[in-house]
């Protein structure tokens, strides 16, 4: 007997909102009347757990299963450690807790750079980098002893929150535990509703029309101009085409990314959960640090905090660098490396990580040179917007790199 599933992926399309919205509804009675229906909501997500790993997506869905209950192991194994009494807290096994949590999402990688080495047993699916941002923290906490307790229940669900599974943004757990069990108060949650609906719209917009227009409408026409154009010109192949094509990819890249995580929150306020938003007007930073603060900061914030900030404790503590600067152009050069390498093993991730490092650390060196000369520089309106349209610029080369377009048309690679 066949069966005919239907498989949803995430905020793909109109059928999807419309079995969402309608599950919402007794999530925003409950909510609306200050109760929060803990055993409907983990059904709810189960469903839509299942959609998205059901028909011809089921070996993922094991893949994720089997992901969830390793990551158990590896999480509570730590803190089953950290909690001993006789615990010395040896950084070898902290060490050893994050590698397990990450040898998964590593395979993975590898597996999709390198098909031809089929790894056995080795499949991705959807969400897998978040999950692991998300096991990762977590056993970085437990080592702090920021995390002393974990709840299995509200982990699970911290985990599998499926509005964030596919395009996050990414929690923190502590944050999320203090406010999945409980209800908001009437008022707080009637801005929640005015908020996700404001939200959902908004991701519409981005996704769907602007994204589309961008993405759908215009790339496709500009490629093929930049191909066409590049062929005959020969040498880099380079355009004014190649440059459109620069600030479309730009455009959409935003607009689809932005639109994604707009979804995910809205869908997350409207279940009384603050996910944190993950863009804020990025292409008007007046810098590239200021930019990284702006754009995916949920992401970049996770960087900073468990890969800069304890990169830059470990080596004053082992006192590797004498001069704080070059401490600090070191972390960003670990970071964003490492950033590359997480986007995907090929060449063009890895440049735009260093290309980001290397404007990060330029930008530190001007603003400690502005700051020495800030009685000769002039500061204004004007300065101010030259700022933000060489940042804005800075930041589209760096995209057209990350869309592995330059390796298309150069080496064929796509």
């Amino acid at each position: 007997m066949n069966f005919n599933f239907i498989n949803l992926q995430p905020y793909s399309n109109p059928h999807y909102f419309v079995y969402l919205l309608i599950g919402l509804i007794p999530i925003i009675i409950g909510l609306y009347w200050g109760r929060r229906l803990k055993i409907y909501e983990v059904v709810f997500s189960l469903v839509f757990l299942f959609l998205i790993f059901d028909a011809e997506k089921w070996q993922q869905g094991v893949s994720l299963i089997i992901y969830v209950l390793f990551q158990l192991l590896v999480t509570y194994g730590y803190l089953y450690y950290r909690r001993r009494k006789n615990s010395q807290n040896k950084t070898w096994v902290f060490y050893l807790a994050v590698i397990l949590a990450i040898v998964p999402l590593i395979l993975v990688k590898v597996q999709t750079a390198f098909p031809q080495a089929k790894i056995p047993g080795v499949l991705a699916f959807l969400g897998i980098s978040y999950l692991t941002f998300k096991t990762v923290q977590v056993v970085m906490e437990v080592r702090d002893g920021a995390i002393k307790e974990l709840n299995l229940g509200t982990y699970l669900r911290f985990l599998l929150f499926f509005p964030t599974i596919s395009s996050g943004p990414i929690d923190r757990y502590r944050r999320f535990a203090k406010e999945c069990d409980k209800a908001p108060k009437r008022s707080e949650y009637l801005t929640d509703l005015e908020l996700a609906t404001r939200y959902l719209f908004q991701g519409f917009l981005y996704k769907f029309v602007l994204g589309w227009f961008f993405g759908t409408h215009w790339l496709p026409r500009i490629t093929r101009a930049a191909m066409i154009t590049g062929t005959a010109n020969g040498g880099l192949k380079l355009s004014w085409w190649v440059v459109a094509y620069m600030y479309c990819y730009s455009m959409y890249l935003f607009f689809d990314f932005a639109g994604y995580s707009l979804f995910a929150v809205s869908i997350s306020y409207f279940m009384g959960i603050h996910t944190p938003m993950n863009f804020n007007k990025p292409f008007i930073a007046q810098n590239i640090k200021e930019f990284w603060n702006r754009w995916h900061m949920t992401l970049s914030f996770w960087f900073r905090d468990y890969i800069y900030m304890r990169f830059t404790f470990f080596a004053m503590k082992k006192k590797l660098f004498k001069n704080p600067v070059r401490l600090s152009q070191a972390a960003y050069l670990l970071l964003f490396l490492v950033m590359g390498f997480w986007h995907g093993l090929t060449w063009y991730y890895i440049v735009y990580g260093l290309f980001h490092a290397f404007a990060i650390i330029i930008n530190d060196c001007w603003l400690r040179f502005k700051k020495k000369h800030k009685d000769k520089l002039p500061s204004n309106k004007y300065t101010k917007w030259l700022a933000i349209f060489v940042t804005f610029n800075v930041v589209c080369f760096s995209f057209l790199i990350f869309s592995g377009f330059l390796s298309q048309l150069w080496f064929g690679w796509k």
